[in-house]
């Protein structure tokens, strides 16, 4: 009997939609590979790139095909009705190169906000500067209710931000948390996950577990962050969804909100206010925002430099998706 089922199921899983080449699915990977690229980034939306390689309908489609029918008969482990109407092929090549490219980009991350923090937060707000811009394009009448959602987007961010400017929990229940809200970026141009991480405080330390992944620490660290993405990619996505759907200038504008607020915690110069060795490297402990030193215009001027270059990158990443769409209709 067991023998019997083998081929049905397996069959299931061919012929779910998907690459039907593996040409196609070294370019589908690639793709994924370019949006997890964009989501290591602050600023850079995964979903900006989906659209811009036009997977982002298929994308979307697929999560969607990940309903309770498809948990009830996983629950009863009937893999061939579970994998009837389940996009799983185009999933797993899209996330495998999603998940390359989050590993193999974290190391880098981590040493450059160690090392270089001016600089590299320099990036971040050109980048996520440019992508208020270009979420803020798609908001019209600023003065009715959509300027009144930016206003509370602004403020939330602001709470959030001064409430927990330095540290946040390390406890399982907010990693899981973090993976749960981030997620949302995949299905959302204009936001990225790392830029929510940013928000919550805990982009360093996730980005510091997946340097070394298979470390028993951090692997229950990446576990736990990889539950709140599932919950967070079958649940909160969908409340997403709708609501960019039945409210689309509300959200969008509560979300430029956010991303406006929350520059505050982006700003390159900070106080410091003590270091802490461990593993025998140094580790700064940031205070508040401060105004760049004075004399030193090569870092100032370097600053700035890197700033423009991350807004022109949204910019051009933008520019690319209109031209997609436009070719699109």
């Amino acid at each position: 009997m067991k023998h019997s089922n083998v081929p049905s199921w397996r069959d299931a899983f061919l012929s779910s939609p998907g690459p039907r080449s593996v040409g196609e699915a070294v370019v589908l990977a690639l793709k994924g590979l370019c949006m997890g690229a964009a989501d290591v980034v602050p600023g850079v939306s995964g979903g900006t790139v989906a659209l811009i390689t036009g997977i982002y309908d298929r994308l979307v489609r697929a999560i969607g095909s990940i309903d309770g029918q498809t948990l009830k008969h996983l629950a009863r482990l009937d893999l061939k009705s579970a994998l009837a109407g389940l996009h799983l092929r185009f999933l797993l090549t899209l996330f495998a190169g999603i998940g390359v490219a989050i590993i193999s980009l974290a190391r880098l991350m981590n040493y450059l906000l160690h090392y270089q923090p001016v600089f590299t937060w320099s990036l971040f707000f050109g980048l996520i500067g440019a992508s208020i811009l270009v979420v803020g394009r798609r908001v019209s009448g600023w003065w009715g209710t959509a300027g009144l959602t930016f206003i509370l987007g602004i403020l939330a961010a602001l709470v959030i931000v001064n409430l927990i400017p330095f540290s946040t929990p390390e406890n399982p229940w907010f990693i899981f948390l973090c993976g749960l809200v981030a997620i949302c970026a995949m299905i959302l141009p204009g936001i990225s996950g790392a830029f929510i991480l940013l928000i919550l405080g805990k982009y360093e330390f996730i980005t510091a577990a997946l340097k070394n992944p298979f470390l028993p620490s951090n692997l229950s660290i990446i576990l736990v962050f990889c539950c709140g993405c599932a919950v967070g990619l079958l649940g909160f996505s969908r409340l997403l969804k709708y609501l960019l759907q039945r409210y689309a200038n509300r959200t969008l504008a509560f979300l430029t909100g956010l991303m406006t607020g929350s520059m505050w915690k982006i700003w390159p110069w900070k106080d410091v206010l003590e270091t802490v060795v461990e593993d025998g490297k140094r580790h700064f402990v940031w205070g508040g925002n401060i105004l760049p030193p004075r004399g030193d215009n090569a870092e100032v001027l370097s600053a700035a430099v890197l700033a423009a270059v991350g807004f022109m990158m949204v910019l051009a990443v933008e520019r690319l998706s209109r031209a997609h769409e436009s070719k699109s209709h």
